[in-house]
């Protein structure tokens, strides 16, 4: 879509796309989702973790084009950053764009890479939510792979959802099970992050992130025993928040 074409309010814009596609499956929301002038120019930002690998198949499918985002946080385990070449490769992705903080950033607020010990939120801030703020400014629209079942402040996700008033989340998979991803990374045989058969459901950076018991929720390995679950960009009344948003009381 041209820059210069200035679309309906984001409120508006949610609200048709949900009632247009509210009982279409996940592929046919990110097909329709990509074309449809509700929606804008759009990326899709993955961290290759545990599950990207079926949004990342689906959008390979419907347009290998699609630029893709993946944040490199310079903390990252060794297993995802290889795990995304191989991915890459084997879906033909065209457009992937690797972001990170810049250097001056990292000098400034970091400088011996220990603030994730002393302040993770603010960690999180540096080093993926205001470069992916950056990466994201010249996009209407975003895919994620966030779901339902993760809990929290997911539970009641949509297809569709605003992010203050000016960029939309796409959720292809917010209706999906655990058992339809794994379904659908076994039909399409598709690489599974290396970590997964070590006790890792859910990946993030390297320090932050633990196994995952038995019996446990998917995501209790991310920042384990602090009180955090979120690293993503949040946004209250236009402005960005670092870290998890507080349900209110």
């Amino acid at each position: 879509m041209p820059r210069d074409v200035r679309l309906p309010p984001v409120e508006t814009r949610v609200a048709r796309l949900n009632a247009r596609y509210r009982h279409h499956s996940a592929i046919s929301v990110l097909e329709h989702g990509l074309r449809d002038t509700d929606t804008g120019r759009i990326a899709l930002v993955s961290a290759f973790g545990a599950e990207s690998i079926v949004l990342l198949h689906m959008v390979s499918v419907v347009d290998r084009a699609t630029p893709v985002l993946f944040i490199d946080t310079e903390m990252l385990f060794p297993e995802t950053l290889a795990y995304q070449r191989e991915v890459a490769g084997f879906l033909g992705l065209e457009e992937l764009r690797i972001i990170r903080a810049s250097q001056t950033a990292l000098a400034a607020h970091d400088p011996e890479g220990d603030l994730h010990q002393r302040d993770a939120d603010a960690c999180c801030g540096l080093r993926k939510t205001q470069p992916l703020a950056h990466a994201l400014a010249p996009f209407d629209a975003w895919i994620t792979g966030r779901k339902r079942f993760q809990g929290g402040q997911r539970a009641e996700l949509e297809f569709f959802e605003a992010e203050g008033d000016f960029r939309i989340k796409i959720n292809p998979l917010a209706h999906w099970a655990p058992e339809d991803v794994q379904d659908y990374m076994i039909n399409n045989r598709l690489p599974r992050h290396p970590l997964v058969a070590r006790g890792y459901p859910s990946i993030g950076c390297a320090p932050c992130t633990a196994p995952v018991a038995a019996g446990e929720n998917p995501r209790a390995g991310r920042w384990k025993g602090r009180d955090k679950d979120e690293c993503g960009i949040h946004f209250v009344d236009g402005r960005i928040v670092r870290g998890p948003l507080k349900q209110a009381s």
